[in-house]
């Protein structure tokens, strides 16, 4: 019994604490973090993740995510949020990630947000409806959830109109580990450009994971569809992708100032 005490209390802290830096990226993506604060790749023939930190969930959801659609286009990004001082360190603590969690499922603070638009050189909205609906059919709009303990996994019915693929459902599936907090956005209708349906149904996956790495949170995200095979429409599809996640990903860091200052 004495050596079984031993064996658990040397391994709580490894187990409590974030994930270094070291262990969930290669040099080489680390010092272009450390440097720039991000690192975005886009790949439009047989694409394999490229970015994706060594963090098994995240790699393992990838994978089935992108055996599921056989994309032929991917676009990926790994952003370094620093923590402010007002954060537990070396590791978030429960109200923390309880609060990341609910700030993230406050989807309805999407409406309105802008991204810069590449083929138009200016910023446009991204979302001019984002709500929680109660479903698919009836489309009625929901409260955004709040959870007092994240749990493991939830999906919801998201209905998001924007400017460029128009008015649309998604599926968001959360899943909440105990040192990060993956999303994954799966589109139920089919994005359209103009007359053209660019993505068909359930053809669409982005994962966002947020993991927690002491001083900072390591945020990757990835969209991944199967595009019509048009001329030119994996790459417009892939720039909008490009700068949609940038958006979100500036989104979700003023979702993480707040839940890193608001009153523990």
């Amino acid at each position: 019994m004495k050596y079984l005490l031993y064996f658990w209390l040397f391994f709580l802290p490894a187990q409590a604490f974030g994930l270094p830096l070291t262990k969930l990226l290669s040099a080489e993506h680390r010092t272009v973090l450390l440097s720039q604060g991000t690192l975005m790749e886009a790949q439009f023939k047989n694409p394999v993740p490229r970015l994706v930190p060594e963090y098994a969930f995240a790699q393992s959801l990838t994978d089935r995510l992108m055996k599921q659609i056989e994309p032929s286009l991917f676009v990926e990004t790994l952003y370094l949020y620093k923590k402010g001082p007002d954060a537990e360190k070396p590791n978030w603590n429960a109200g923390e990630r309880r609060r990341l969690f609910n700030n993230a499922l406050a989807l309805s603070s999407l409406t309105g947000i802008q991204y810069y638009s590449n083929s138009r050189k200016a910023m446009r909205t991204l979302y001019e409806i984002s709500a929680v609906i109660d479903g698919p059919d009836s489309k009625r709009p929901l409260p955004d959830p709040v959870y007092g303990q994240p749990p493991q996994e939830v999906s919801l019915y998201v209905r998001q109109k924007d400017l460029t693929f128009g008015d649309n459902i998604y599926r968001y599936t959360y899943y909440a580990q105990p040192e990060a907090l993956v999303f994954v956005q799966q589109n139920y209708t089919p994005l359209t450009l103009g007359i053209i349906t660019a993505v068909g149904r359930d053809n669409l996956r982005s994962v966002i994971a947020v993991i927690d790495s002491e001083d900072y949170l390591l945020i990757y995200a990835a969209s991944m569809a199967k595009a019509a095979s048009l001329p030119g429409i994996n790459q417009q599809v892939g720039k909008s992708f490009s700068s949609r996640i940038d958006a979100l990903i500036q989104w979700f860091s003023a979702q993480a100032d707040r839940a890193f200052t608001e009153a523990r």
